[in-house]
């Protein structure tokens, strides 16, 4: 770990200042593609969607495996989808809170709400629309919260990550925001999101492949293996064993470098939210992942 630490360190010195000083979202964008295309030059854009399985060709056949044999997190996307369609008391559903019925729409979340003065993340509006309509919100991080934004990324497979900054002070200090809380360091072991998934994607820790942030977000909810065995080990079962948000991952980042989390869902995680999802802009949605 204090190797991998000491590299880390001395990368985001050499390499993280070209991408920080980017005044632009657009400027951003291009600049973290221009390094993972450096750093990856065979890796095709496209191929971020599957994260580490992108730059592993032999972990790519396993996983491979597990999706072509009843992936994992199927009973979870039927699940979530029962919930989604599942009637609120007043006779309502999930659906009449979202365009399109909810369906094939994730790739647009988070979004900037000129109205709210704020961004509104997928789990933020699906509580939302629950309590509009009477009913109580959810827990943020797994559960049927995470179900039902797994079935919800499920029927935006193929459709590619489309997140605007508009030309709003308020938007652009939201993702300023996320963009510091991305780059900054924390923690006992003083890492940035960056060091570990950003300068040095594809390093080894503790017999886990780092995984690139060039399409994090677009495999979230997912289903992990470590959560799915943390699960059985506390005699825990059902379709959302091993399901978490891409809040829960962010407060397990958080814990794993020593940092006390924030709360999901708030400010500072919304904002991270926010500027990690706009790196991925173009890419595919390929939600629910399967992952380590």
């Amino acid at each position: 770990m204090k190797k991998i630490l000491l590299i880390a360190t001395a990368f985001s010195i050499a390499a993280g200042a070209p991408i920080m000083a980017s005044a632009s979202p657009s400027g951003d964008l291009k600049a973290f593609r221009g390094y993972f295309k450096t750093k990856f030059p065979n890796v095709q854009l496209s191929a971020y969607k599957d994260g580490i399985y992108a730059i592993d060709s032999t972990r790519r056949e396993a996983w491979l495996e597990f999706e072509d044999f009843a992936p994992a997190y199927e009973d979870g996307v039927e699940y979530g989808k029962q919930l989604f369609n599942k009637p609120f008391k007043n006779g309502k559903s999930l659906a009449s809170c979202f365009k399109n019925g909810g369906i094939g729409i994730r790739q647009n979340f988070p979004y900037f709400d000129a109205g709210k003065g704020d961004v509104v993340t997928l789990e933020g509006a699906i509580n939302a629309c629950r309590i509009s309509n009477g009913e109580k919100k959810l827990k943020w991080k797994k559960g049927k919260m995470a179900a039902i934004s797994a079935y919800m990324g499920y029927t935006s497979r193929g459709k590619k990550v489309n997140i605007k900054v508009p030309n709003d002070p308020r938007a652009q200090a939201i993702y300023d925001r996320g963009k510091r809380h991305f780059y900054a360091k924390r923690g006992q072991l003083n890492f940035s999101c960056a060091d570990c998934h950003v300068y040095n994607a594809g390093g080894m820790v503790r017999g886990n492949l780092l995984s690139p942030a060039l399409g994090h977000i677009t495999h979230f909810p997912v289903w992990r293996k470590k959560w799915a065995k943390g699960s059985e080990a506390k005699g825990k079962r059902g379709p959302t064993r091993g399901f978490g948000t891409l809040h829960r991952r962010y407060g397990g980042c958080n814990k794993q470098v020593r940092a006390k989390p924030f709360k999901a869902q708030k400010a500072e995680y919304k904002a991270l939210e926010y500027f990690h999802t706009y790196m991925s802009n173009g890419l595919d949605i390929n939600a629910p992942g399967l992952r380590q």
